[in-house]
Order: C-alpha cells, then structure tokens, then sequence
C-alpha cells in the first residue's frame, strides 16, 4: 500500500489542493490523508481549517483528515521541531498513530521552510516530497538554506500561474520542477465553496449585490511591516480611493484576527464620504466573493487575492502601499519583498498618484531581485541580474533595490569603487565580510 499526506493551513492551500488532485497532478495512490494545522498565534481561538464554511465540500477527496494540533498538543504547530535523536522515535508514534504501518508515504506540503511543514518532512526522512505554492511568495527565491536531506528531496513546485511569464525561483537549487495548477480547476472548487456555504442567506444586501469595490485587508501591523495607526490609515486610504474612483457601496473583507475598531473607523469614514459600506463579520475565501459579489473592483496592497482576481476572474483592481513598503522591509531578503514587487510593478495604483509607467521585463527583474535577496542561494541568477540592472536600472525600477546592497553585491547601479589601491582593497575586504555576514 502506498498513502500521500497533504498538509495545509489555509482554506486557499486546500482549495489548492482540491484542484491539482482534481486536475491529475498526483499518481494513484491506495490512501490519501488531509493533514491539517492551526498555526494562529493562539490556535485555540481560531477556527480550524475542516471547520471553516465551505471544507465539507473538498473532503471527500480524502479518505481521512488529520489535525496536526491534536496530534503534538500541547505543543505550538508553528514553535515545535523534535531533537535530531528523537526524530526515528517520532516517525514510529505518527505511522502507529497513523495506521501507516511500514508502507511507503509521499509528503505534499506547503511553506516548506518553516514548521509545521518543515517538522512533517523531517519526521519522514525517507519520503519524496511535493511543494505546492502558497501565493506571490513562490515567485520569490528560497527564504532560508534547507538541509539538503530535506531539499533533495522535493520533486515539484505546484502552482497557480498568477503572473503568466514568471517562472518561480522558489526551491529551483534542488531542481524542483515548477508544474502549473489549472485555473480552471481551481475556478471549479470555487464554485463548489460558493455554491454550498450553508450560510448563504445570511450574506449582507451589499456583498449580493453586484458591483460593488472590494478591499482586502492583510493585517499588516501583525507580521512588523506597519504599526497599527499606520496599516489603519492605509484602510482608511483605501475607502477614500474608492469613493473617488465613483464606488458608493464598498465591502471590506478584514483579516479574520484584525481588530474590530478598524472596521468600526472604516464605517465612519464611509458614512462621511457617503458610501455604504459592509464589513463582512465571518472568513470567507476572497475567491468565493469574486465569483459571488463580482466586484466592479477589488483593491489592496499585494495579496495574492489581487491576481487571483485580475488573472481568474477577469476583475479590474488595483493596489495600494506598496512603494513605502519597499523602502522599509528589512531586512532586504525579507520573504515579502517579492509579491510586493509584483504588486507594486505590474498593478495600477488605486489613488492614481503613481504615473512612473510600465516596468520592462518582470521575467528580469524578478531574476535581479531574487539574486538581490539570496545571492548564496541562487550565484547562477548574477549574469541575469548584470543585465537587467545594466539595461534597465531607472527611477522607475530603482525602487525594488537597495543601493547599499548593489553596491555590497558589485552590481550595477551601486556606488563605484574609490581609485586608491589601498582603499580599494580595503573596500573590498569589507564588501566580502559584509556578503559572509549576509549568509543568505
């Protein structure tokens, strides 16, 4: 007998996943087993992912779900990794537990560098391993060096094609496959969601009704991009752009842990300029909104949800707050930086402020930035990051670079070398101590 565990965390991973088994993207096998976690800082407050409106629909593609949060309690899904001795022991208790016996498992995992993913594979030695993208962030390189035991091992990049042209940099030193998800698969498992949410009914008038803007909130403050006054603001702005583009009704569909007084603030800037506005009081996936309101537009900063609109749905949106977040993401090869970049380079700006214009050649950028973050990781993307920088460095494309960093790296656009022999062998003492320290 053979069994494949697929993990995920979120409802978009499962839908995710519902789509690619939907779409023949696995082998048959005799079982297959839905591993689920909760990895909300306190789990015990949120909802489970088999419990969330909409999962009774995708579990009947596996023959058992399991809960990764049961299985290590007390222990934090997200802070728990066993000692290096205890792992074999580890691997007994779960087949035990599991009724896996001896046969061989085939692991399909999301976030692959952080646990509870990372825990899952470590605890499995010896099976191959699967990656499916969670967003934007598969466009970006890997966020931290993986063990080889682990990195090896892993067979395939899944994705969705959001950005049609960019070809993910995500796990690409282990030679992982990137292998394309259909859409319209994942349309398809939308549609199940929408179609079977049992609380239909009780969605408000305005999330009915077509035509309305939609914005997304990300909860910003919580990850250390933004303070709380400044990710507020930044909804505040949001209602305001959509008011001046002629939207009156506006949904605004908040993360599910984001304080309830910024939604009340939203109310009352909406109420001043006018509009109506509905903040939806229950998670629901953005994808099944899309299919259910279709919004006349659908604005953020740079959740993935943007292009899952703009890319699946044929939606108009657009983006907001992303060229000071490129300035201040720290450090540089910080994991956000790249859907950022996409958002801030390939979608228009919701206030109209931004004019800077198109930028050349996302396939190229997304190279130079990549090397940019992890020049350990990826040497083989320098020539590609020389010629982009070479060809296209401008005020419009200087944004996704740190000068300091091109200089640190040799590349275009840094600052040039002093003539003084001494001083220049001094200088690039320091730039090769600075690249050690860097380390990724």
């Amino acid at each position: 007998m053979s069994t494949q565990i697929f993990y995920a965390s979120t409802l978009y991973g499962a839908v995710t996943l519902a789509a690619a088994l939907d779409s023949g993207c696995f082998a048959p096998a005799d079982r297959r087993l839905l591993l689920v976690a909760t990895t909300a800082a306190v789990p015990e407050t949120a909802v489970p992912l088999d419990r969330m409106p909409g999962f009774e629909r995708l579990r009947g593609r596996f023959d058992a779900v399991l809960s990764w949060n049961d299985t290590i309690a007390p222990l934090h899904p997200a802070g728990w990794a066993p000692r290096p001795d205890d792992v074999p022991l580890w691997e007994r208790h779960l087949r035990l537990l599991w009724g896996l016996g001896e046969e061989p498992v085939e692991l399909v995992v999301e976030s692959l560098q952080v646990a509870p993913a990372l825990t899952v594979v470590q605890l499995f030695p010896d099976a191959p391993i699967d990656v499916y993208a969670d967003g934007l962030m598969s466009y970006g390189p890997t966020r931290d060096k993986l063990d080889p035991l682990v990195g090896e091992r892993v067979r395939r990049l899944l994705h969705l094609e959001l950005v049609p042209g960019l070809r993910p940099l995500l796990l690409a030193e282990f030679g992982a496959v990137p292998e394309v998800v259909p859409a319209e698969a994942f349309r398809k498992v939308v549609d199940e969601l929408a179609e079977d949410d049992p609380r239909a009914e009780d969605v408000p008038r305005a999330e009915a009704e077509e035509g309305a803007a939609l914005l997304l909130g990300q909860y910003l403050s919580a990850l250390g991009i933004l303070s709380p006054a400044e990710e507020e603001d930044l909804h505040l702005r949001m209602v305001r752009g959509a008011v001046a583009r002629g939207h009156r009704r506006i949904v605004f569909k908040p993360h599910p842990v984001a304080p309830a007084s910024w939604s009340r603030a939203l109310e009352r800037e909406a109420e001043a300029l006018g509009a109506e506005l509905t903040v939806l009081g229950r998670p629901v996936l953005a994808e099944v909104l899309f299919r259910r309101l279709r919004p006349a537009l659908v604005a953020g900063c740079f959740s993935t949800a943007l292009f899952t609109a703009s890319g699946f749905y044929g939606l108009p949106v657009a983006r907001l707050g992303t060229a000071p977040l490129l300035d201040r993401l720290a450090p540089y090869q910080n994991s956000n930086r790249v859907p950022v970049t996409i958002a801030d380079a390939l979608l228009p700006d919701l206030e109209g402020v931004d004019r800077s214009g198109e930028v050349p050649d996302p396939a190229g950028l997304l190279d130079a930035v990549g090397f940019a973050m992890q020049p350990r990781l990826r040497p083989d993307l320098r020539p590609a990051a020389e010629r982009y920088l070479a060809a296209h460095l401008s005020p419009r494309t200087h944004r996704y670079f740190k000068r300091r960093r091109l200089t640190v790296l040799g590349l275009p656009g840094g600052l040039p070398l002093p003539r003084n022999a001494v001083t220049r062998r001094l200088a690039r003492r320091a730039r090769h101590l600075q690249r050690a320290a860097l380390g990724r």
